[in-house]
């Protein structure tokens, strides 16, 4: 089954709110750092699902940067104190920009994204596989039949 960008693009919003999820969920049973890093590490996953919603064709790895670096920059934009003032009037401000610069936070965001690059990585690197190896002749008669 081939991987299009139209597949890619369905299946992003359904990674994104497996992230949400897993995220409630962590929220729900951890009150320390678990819950701090985890929430991290988690919305930069739903900012690489973005970037590939976006972007469907975009390779893995400039995916992966693509998605760090908007993190770190949001991240760091919390210096100008810029996001606090629009999360004060905004409960979608505060999830999507934060409140206050954490420097852990820079490090929390790759961990995020790289198991995502990985499996990106894995995932097209066995449709290429299953793509350019010889159909078996039952399967050229199922798919011509």
């Amino acid at each position: 089954m081939p991987i299009t960008a139209r597949t890619v693009r369905l299946l992003m919003p359904v990674a994104a709110l497996l992230f949400v999820g897993l995220a409630l969920l962590i929220r729900a049973v951890d009150d320390g750092a678990l819950r701090q890093h985890s929430g991290t590490a988690l919305y930069a996953s739903m900012v690489w699902a973005a970037v590939l919603f976006l972007w469907p064709r975009m390779a893995p790895l400039p995916a992966g940067v693509v998605a760090t670096a908007f993190c770190w920059v949001v991240e760091l934009a919390q210096l100008t104190g810029v996001p606090a003032e629009l999360s004060a009037r905004s409960m979608a401000a505060r999830l999507a920009l934060g409140v206050q610069f954490d420097p852990v936070d820079l490090a929390w965001y790759p961990v995020g994204v790289a198991p995502l690059l990985a499996l990106h990585l894995l995932v097209r690197a066995r449709h290429r596989r299953a793509s350019s190896s010889p159909q078996r002749p039952s399967e050229l008669t199922h798919a011509n039949g």
